[in-house]
């Protein structure tokens, strides 16, 4: 009896068909990957016979081949998992991360034409299982790579929490001489509508060709394989669960347009990070600062869970509310709101507003309810994203004080603030 992974050929007495025996769901269905890529499912009860045509191979380890050329400048490439260094696995049907850094170059030769490449295996994990602490490792394998000369460093990894991990490297990373790319893929890498060689080829021509010195993120402009984006670390927001241009800049633009079929690489903005002759980082984050959604039928104690905390992010409402009024009855548990939020100030906890609305800013003097939230001491994040917020204070509280960090928090340090928000008569269509 074959096994998923196996060549089979499925007959039935309407038709026979070739291809990779797949693990299923149901039972009582037989699952069959064709040659063309597409999945067929046969009902048992119709399936006369199942025929092994070819085992499935044991799973090799192969490297790459690495030749370097002498008139090409060398990059890093760092590995940390997520799709962009995934594959399906036919033992299981799911889309596993089982490349090493060699087997990941091996797939995408074209590198080899832009620079020397360098690899290294951070880990091998989903973005969802990020800490603060894997971004002091990517910064200390930052820091190895530039003494050993790299122009330049790409870091694949998932996109879940892509842009969370390029805003925090971009308050890690002081200066640079080299630039540190964020390159994810919404498809993994054996599928033909992969996105990752196009992103990856994208990032090494934007590294090698330009004078950028920053943090940023290089993905697909839109659907189509036509031009890759270079995205502010701390201003872009995944904006859609499987499309290859999920990435989208808000309250921003992105730098740099690269297209894929000519190279050619186009600055859409000039206020960019340009390499510096020293690298300045400092990677130290405090553990205990954390981000709190506000939603409807909220209680006081989801605010007195973060005592013992050093800082909170509260995502709110609108332009920075949370409830704690009582305007009937049914709110009357809101009574206990403010008191919770205020004790939680005065333990020392630093806490900080943003909004949930992706577009527009906090700002807490409009109504009274913000204006309440102000003489508790909560801090207006202004038109922070809640997760750039959440990196930027455990950022600040694990370098600098806890009067330094509010202070701090409200000054754009890395692009994360927006100023000046212009009115766009379709505010969609910046991120389209």
């Amino acid at each position: 009896m074959p096994n998923p992974g196996d060549r089979a050929r499925v007959v039935t007495k309407k038709r026979t068909e070739e291809g990779i025996l797949m693990p299923g769901s149901d039972k009582n269905i037989v699952l069959l990957k064709l040659d063309s890529g597409y999945n067929v499912g046969f009902d048992k009860k119709d399936v006369s016979k199942i025929v092994t045509l070819t085992k499935a191979a044991a799973k090799k380890k192969t490297a790459a081949k690495i030749t370097k050329e002498p008139h090409l400048p060398t990059i890093a490439i760092f590995h940390t998992g997520g799709t962009i260094a995934s594959k399906v696995d036919y033992r299981t049907g799911g889309v596993a991360t089982d490349f090493s850094p060699e087997e990941l170059l091996a797939l995408f030769p074209e590198l080899q034409d832009i620079a020397n490449v360098e690899s290294e295996l951070i880990a091998q994990m989903w973005s969802d299982d990020l800490r603060f602490a894997h971004f002091s490792l990517i910064a200390k394998a930052i820091e190895r790579q530039v003494k050993k000369g790299v122009k330049g460093i790409i870091i694949g990894m998932g996109t879940d929490n892509l842009a969370v991990a390029s805003a925090a490297l971009s308050f890690i990373v002081e200066q640079s001489p080299v630039p540190v790319l964020f390159v994810g893929a919404q498809r993994s890498s054996d599928r033909g509508s992969s996105d990752a060689a196009m992103n990856l080829i994208c990032a090494a021509e934007f590294i090698t060709k330009t004078d950028f010195g920053g943090v940023a993120i290089c993905m697909h402009q839109s659907a189509s394989d036509k031009n890759c984006l270079i995205l502010p670390g701390t201003k872009t927001y995944k904006l859609h669960s499987s499309r290859r241009d999920a990435f989208k800049a808000i309250n921003d633009g992105p730098l740099a347009r690269i297209d894929y079929k000519t190279r050619e690489i186009k600055y859409l903005r000039n206020d960019y990070s340009k390499r510096v002759g020293k690298l300045v980082l400092k990677p130290k984050m405090e553990e205990k600062v954390g981000l709190l959604k506000i939603h409807i039928n909220m209680f006081p104690e989801q605010f007195s869970f973060f005592k013992g905390y050093k800082g909170l992010i509260i995502e709110g409402t609108g332009l920075g509310h949370t409830p704690g009024q009582v305007p009937n009855k049914e709110s009357a548990i809101h009574k206990r709101i403010y008191p919770a939020i205020k004790k939680l100030i005065d333990s020392g906890c630093v806490v900080v507003m943003a909004t949930q609305c992706l577009f527009g800013g906090v700002n807490m003097n409009v109504y009274d309810k913000g204006r309440d939230l102000l003489d508790l001491g909560v801090i207006p994040g202004k038109d922070m994203l809640a997760n750039t917020a959440l990196v930027k204070l455990s950022w600040l509280l694990g370098n600098y004080s806890g009067e330094e960090s509010k202070k701090l928090m409200t000054q754009n340090i890395r692009g994360e603030i927006n100023g000046r928000l212009v009115y766009e008569e379709d505010f969609l269509s910046e991120v389209r």
